[in-house]
């Protein structure tokens, strides 16, 4: 069995399109062998039913296993990890009890005026320097992290430092490890000295309130604490990167879509989540869970200890949940899709992300009217062995 394993992520001839193997494997081999790049063996989850399942079963499945000494895993960066993203219960109900507060609806819905804000600067910024203009530099990547470092309260001058360090720490290229642990501990060492400062001088972010959970009935150590710190930066960074560029993307291809959306602005929150629905962003491909006990899954036997790695991506343009699955449908209701996880590790930054995009492609639409590629999208070169797939320059003109 071992040697039939396909090596996996598999490749996808059109970045915006999962790859052909997900279609015949829901179909003929829902749950299939693969091999990770880290050389690890995994059972690959395709069914929407069956991930949603895996994804939702505290019981049966274990998150925290994965950051084990030799066990199985997509991101070098798990190992020996005390980020929330990797933890299972009691550990994780205490540890997002903490953090939620700060996600709200009602604080995140409160940060919408200042989302608008910064994506009017940026946007006015590109506006002033003329097409053609680099959607990446120019609103993709400094709008979210412009939004976490004020949460977070990061200071922004440091953003191309940190920027730099989680890159490579949600890589899963094999021939990296050294580079990516040395980021690590590049950000620790940078989180260490920012929160001893704001220790000194406390502040309204969410950072500082993380640091009294520490401080005043240790309900957080040291090393939990640096760990919200990379976890949130990265996690409000990338997704939304790669997630807007996507959904421009796939729009650009759709022009009679980009102009209802552009005519009717109410339709955004529905279009925004068909978008993350089809976008092949992030794919799922850190969230491999090892089996605590003896599972079946559609007709195979999981063994305990061996992992499984649930594709959200598949799940999501599953035939059985989702008609006409490959389509950009709007108006789709309803659309359960799974791009913010399920159960326990649902995103605690979900509303934000939806925000981001909903805002900044609405802006986009509405104060550049005639919005094209600048350059054929052939020659748009992508990101390698990354978590979190994007072009590297997407080139705009209006």
């Amino acid at each position: 069995m071992d040697d039939a394993a396909c090596p996996f992520p598999f490749t996808a001839p059109d970045p915006l399109e999962p790859p052909v193997e997900y279609a015949e494997l829901r179909k003929q081999c829902p749950v299939s062998r693969v091999r990770l790049p880290s050389g690890d063996l995994a059972w690959l989850l395709n069914r929407y039913e069956t991930v949603r399942r895996v994804l939702a079963d505290d019981a049966g499945f274990s998150r925290q296993a994965i950051t084990a000494p030799g066990a199985p895993r997509v991101l070098p960066i798990a190992a020996g990890s005390k980020s929330i993203f990797v933890m299972d219960p009691p550990e994780h109900t205490r540890l997002r009890r903490l953090v939620s507060k700060a996600f709200t609806g009602r604080r995140i819905e409160d940060l919408r005026p200042r989302i608008q804000q910064i994506t009017d600067e940026l946007i006015g910024a590109m506006l002033a320097q003329g097409p053609p203009a680099d959607l990446m530099s120019g609103l993709a990547q400094p709008l979210p992290i412009t939004v976490i470092c004020e949460l977070l309260g990061v200071p922004y001058a440091d953003v191309d430092r940190f920027r730099s360090w989680t890159d490579l720490m949600l890589t899963f290229d094999r021939g990296m490890q050294e580079q990516v642990m040395r980021a690590k501990e590049s950000l620790d060492e940078y989180l260490t000295a920012l929160i001893a400062a704001k220790a000194d001088q406390p502040a309204g972010d969410v950072l500082t309130a993380l640091i009294a959970a520490r401080d005043e009935d240790e309900q957080l150590s040291q090393e939990e604490l640096l760990a919200f710190g990379y976890t949130l930066l990265g996690a409000g960074y990338h997704a939304t990167t790669a997630s807007l560029a996507h959904s421009l993307l796939a729009l650009l291809r759709a022009p009679g879509l980009l102009d209802r959306l552009r005519s009717d602005p109410s339709l955004l929150p529905g279009a925004v989540d068909e978008l993350l629905r089809r976008s092949q962003a992030g794919g799922g491909i850190g969230a491999v869970r090892i089996a605590t006990r003896d599972v079946e899954l559609d007709g195979v036997l999981i063994r305990a200890g061996e992992a499984v790695l649930p594709m959200i991506n598949s799940a999501n343009r599953d035939e059985s949940v989702f008609a006409d699955p490959d389509g950009l449908l709007l108006e789709r209701r309803p659309n359960p899709h799974l791009s913010f996880g399920h159960g326990i590790h649902h995103c605690l930054g979900a509303q934000l992300g939806r925000i981001e995009l909903e805002i900044a492609l609405g802006s986009l639409l509405r104060e550049l009217p005639v919005l094209r590629l600048a350059v054929p999208e052939r020659e748009l070169r992508w990101n390698a062995g990354a978590a979190f797939s994007r072009p590297m320059t997407l080139p705009l003109t209006w």
